[in-house]
């Protein structure tokens, strides 16, 4: 029962992170299960295992609201499926030793790339009309290698993918996110291929990891929905990049026995330099919510050059020329949605 408990506590922790940025279930959840003790391998096994069914329900609500591109489902998914197979098998054939710097590391890795990506700069906004669609040439080694980061680190398709996807402006923001998030349904479902096949038996000594994150995401899904609204997403990635850096460079330490003044020193680096990241990301998403409130055109305009909300799914932009030229006409027939 104090397991269970101790499971669905990850699986809350991991689905309020996922549910405001709209990425890194994997990643929080694999960290939280091996600092918990879970086996590296068990662990991704177990949140990948999960995540079947999480992000087929994702993958339906925003087909539903017409936020999924099937062409790049298909082109970017089925590589993803495939990397995250090979990784789940190459992951499940080490030793839990070895494997357990190996995940530290990707982890580690995972957890700078997201304190950078959101400190330093938000995704961009498409410009005004879409441009020309990806093609197979560039989807598929994105798909591949971000199906095998999510299945060797328990983590990191959305971190890959949609940072990837939104960076190029080629696509609605809300587009890239439904269709990450459909396409990860075959990468969960290849990995836990994989994990099965390479793992045997012992796959099923997940089962309660596998209900705990379950019940917990359940239940995270109304905090995930009412934090979203209140707290930058800017801030979050830092924040969570942070802990991810932290916590996995501790793994590495105990691995290789790094112990005194270095390992104490480098613990005050990364604690001093993502809390003032973090600060940083708050200063720069309260001005700009300081900026769109005392002028609503100037915010319209500023969203689109750079700043997105990946949490609320990342709507459209819309034109504001009317505003700008001085009409005085009401939002709702100024702000016009660009196909």
């Amino acid at each position: 029962m104090i397991k269970l408990l101790v499971f669905t506590l990850v699986g809350i922790g991991a689905q309020i992170v996922d549910g405001t940025l709209g990425m890194a279930f994997g990643v929080t959840a694999t960290t939280l299960l091996v600092l918990s003790g879970t086996g590296a391998a068990h662990a991704s096994a177990a949140v990948h295992f999960a995540e079947v069914a999480t992000t087929l329900a994702s993958g339906i609500s925003h087909w539903r609201f017409g936020n999924v591109d099937w062409k790049m489902v298909l082109r970017l998914g089925v590589p993803g499926g495939v990397g995250a197979f090979l990784g789940a098998t190459v992951l499940s054939r080490i030793s839990t030793e070895a494997a357990e710097p190996v995940t530290a590391g990707i982890l580690l890795a995972i957890g700078v790339f997201l304190v950078i990506r959101f400190s330093s700069r938000p995704p961009l906004e498409i410009a005004a009309s879409e441009k020309a669609a990806h093609s197979a040439k560039f989807l598929t080694p994105l798909g591949l290698f971000g199906g095998f980061i999510d299945a060797s680190g328990g983590g990191g398709w959305g971190p890959v993918t949609t940072s990837t996807l939104l960076t190029t402006g080629r696509a609605a923001p809300r587009r890239v996110i439904g269709t990450v998030s459909a396409s990860e349904f075959i990468v969960s479902a290849s990995a836990s291929v994989g994990f099965l096949l390479g793992l045997g038996s012992e796959f099923f000594d997940n089962l309660l990891i596998i209900a705990g994150l379950a019940l917990g995401g359940v239940l995270a899904a109304p905090l995930a929905a009412w934090l979203v609204s209140r707290v930058a997403p800017a801030v979050l990635g830092t924040g969570v990049g942070g802990v991810l850096v932290l916590t996995n460079v501790r793994t590495l330490f105990k691995t290789f026995d790094i112990e005194g003044a270095p390992r104490t020193i480098a613990y005050v680096v990364i604690v001093v330099v993502a809390v003032a990241l973090t600060g940083y990301a708050w200063q720069k998403s309260r001005a700009a919510r300081t900026t769109e409130t005392a002028d609503p055109a100037a915010g319209e305009t500023g969203r689109g050059s750079g700043d997105v909300d990946l949490a609320g799914g990342g709507a459209e932009p819309v034109q504001t020329a009317s505003r700008s030229q001085g009409n005085e006409e009401s939002p709702d027939s100024a702000e016009v949605p660009v196909r």
